[in-house]
């Protein structure tokens, strides 16, 4: 009752001021809303809802005076939206905390998200899309004691939905910047820094047998993970390392085991004018790394892998998108960009766009040691195990005149099932892409959106995988005046599948407020973003979506 009153009073106080001048303070926030209904619908799975419309909202709001800072996020799902966990159910203030930011100390009490490197010993972070959020409830401080030099710590416990888990997170971290920290080298053209940090949490003792119930697991409660990084550029030249190292964490996911885990991510790349280029390699082993370890689901990571794969956008390129696999994946990337000169045979007047996308991702060659109480397995680091995901894609993008620019994309992906826990032999996918913007008139711009997938999938009852089988899509979009747009567009299985999925959508944007409203049919599958993914079920029916920032 006290936080909703809170609210409240904040919300009001924002409003009649404009968000101005409150105590000389400063006022923002933004407010969402997000709906959805959906009629039985036998064809593609789609289940009526008995609520008839299910909705996620949240409100935050800031407030910031000098240094000082505060925040809250209200959220309600009622009853959450059809993908995202039954858990949320329920409202009331998800976030709240008082930070103060100097130039030599900052802290935070409340609620906070903390990354250290690439998030492989710790990640506290949220996507609303994905129903993901595991900020931690305590303390973070920073500390910048020289020019150069941060060290951070954090300690508390981790959002579980509307609760808090009973693992206690704790760590520290230090980034080291040489050319600011070594005044000779604050002009090079080299430009260094290293870091390092180490989590650990902490979980009381529980009962758990082995794979021979006369035995009960002895349970490590404190459990350290520490990584190095390394960061050097010079001109357009870059390398990233980071190596983390977990202790021994038997765990839900990995089946108890007593395996330690390692995980190692490298990156090069290298850009000039016209041209840039990027390779990514990483190796995952049992880096599974949760602050409740009974907890098997999505919630409650401390940590984070890498996904080094592209992150697609068009409709059929996105269709089969990879979770990273925390208990042991490697893998390779590669990602080119090169613009052909205006004025040449193949630039034309306006220059050619070319980018070539390659990657790569293996299971680990393992041999078993035993299950449960036990090290598992053993892995030769430069082992390779069964392919897991496998993607080329080449796109063209080019401007013809002041009015029309296409862009066109090619992609060859592989698919094992294996890695949304399903058997089956892997999906080969060929898609096309052609993408045509035209703009009719000032502010008036039409797009046209054609896609084709031919696969060697062919849909059955067994697998119930309605991405199954050849596909073709076709979509129109009109934005005029900047602040409407319509779009209509069809997804067909034509060969080997079933479906037909159908969408309208509209939109209206004035100032920081959007509306859209879409109707039509959702096919069931899975949302990746970052290799973090949630399920999304079949839909046929209304949704639209409301946000305002003030």
């Amino acid at each position: 009752m006290k936080r909703t009153i809170l609210l409240s009073l904040l919300l009001a106080a924002a409003a009649s001021a404009t968000a101005q001048g409150i105590l000389g303070g400063h006022v923002t926030g933004n407010i969402q809303l997000d709906g959805q209904t959906s009629r039985a619908d036998s064809t593609i799975g789609a289940t009526a809802l008995e609520e008839g419309l299910r909705l996620n909202a949240r409100a935050d709001v800031l407030y910031t005076n000098g240094n000082f800072s505060a925040g809250l996020r209200f959220e309600a799902y009622q009853n959450p939206l059809p993908g995202f966990n039954a858990k949320y159910k329920g409202q009331g203030i998800a976030n709240y905390f008082a930070s103060y930011d100097g130039s030599w100390l900052s802290i935070t009490a409340g609620t906070f998200y903390e990354q250290f490197g690439n998030g492989m010993i710790l990640r506290a972070y949220e996507d609303r899309n994905l129903g993901q959020d595991n900020a931690i409830l305590g303390f973070k401080v920073a500390v910048r004691p020289v020019e150069g030099l941060t060290l951070k710590g954090v300690i508390g416990k981790q959002r579980y939905y509307w609760e808090w888990g009973d693992g206690l997170v704790r760590g520290v971290d230090a980034d080291l910047n040489l050319n600011s920290l070594i005044k000779p080298f604050a002009d090079s053209k080299t430009r260094i820094s290293l870091g390092g940090g180490f989590v650990s949490k902490y979980e009381h003792d529980e009962t758990i047998l082995a794979d021979n119930p006369e035995y009960k697991l002895r349970l490590p409660l404190n459990v350290g993970a520490g990584s190095v990084r390394f960061d050097l550029s010079h001109g357009g030249f870059n390398l990233q390392a980071e190596y983390a190292l977990k202790g021994q964490d038997p765990n839900a996911v990995n089946n108890y085991i007593y395996r330690k885990g390692q995980a190692l991510f490298l990156s090069a790349s290298y850009s000039m004018k016209g041209f840039s280029a990027n390779i990514q390699a990483k190796r995952i082993d049992n880096m599974a790394y949760k602050s409740v370890r009974s907890e098997s689901g999505e919630m409650l990571y401390i940590n984070y892998t890498p996904a080094i794969t592209r992150q697609h956008t068009y409709a059929f390129l996105s269709i089969y998108p990879y979770a990273t696999q925390a208990t042991g994946e490697q893998g390779l990337q590669a990602d080119f960009m090169y613009k052909i000169k205006k004025g040449t045979a193949l630039g034309g007047k306006y220059g050619t766009d070319l980018h070539l996308n390659a990657s790569a991702i293996c299971g680990l060659k393992t041999n078993a040691i035993g299950g449960k109480g036990t090290l598992g397995y053993d892995s030769p680091f430069f082992g390779l195990g069964n392919l897991y995901y496998s993607d080329i894609n080449f796109e063209v993008a080019k401007k013809v005149s002041p009015k029309v620019k296409f862009a066109a994309t090619y992609a060859w992906q592989q698919f094992n099932p294996v890695v949304e826990g399903h058997s089956g032999s892997i999906h080969s996918n060929h898609v096309i892409v052609a993408d045509v913007t035209w703009k009719a008139a000032p502010k008036h711009v039409l797009r046209f959106e054609a896609e084709w997938l031919g696969s060697n999938s062919k849909y059955s009852t067994d697998t119930d995988d309605k991405r199954a089988g050849d596909w073709i899509m076709g979509l129109i979009e009109y934005n005029f005046t900047s602040k409407f747009f319509v779009s209509l567009s069809d997804q067909y299985c034509y060969h080997d599948g079933i479906g037909n999925y159908y969408n309208i959508s509209l939109g209206y944007t004035h100032k920081a407020t959007r509306i859209t409203v879409g109707y039509g049919k959702q096919r069931e599958g899975i949302i990746c973003i970052g290799g973090v993914c949630r399920q999304v079920p079949a839909a046929n029916g209304l949704t639209f979506s409301l946000s305002t920032s003030f």
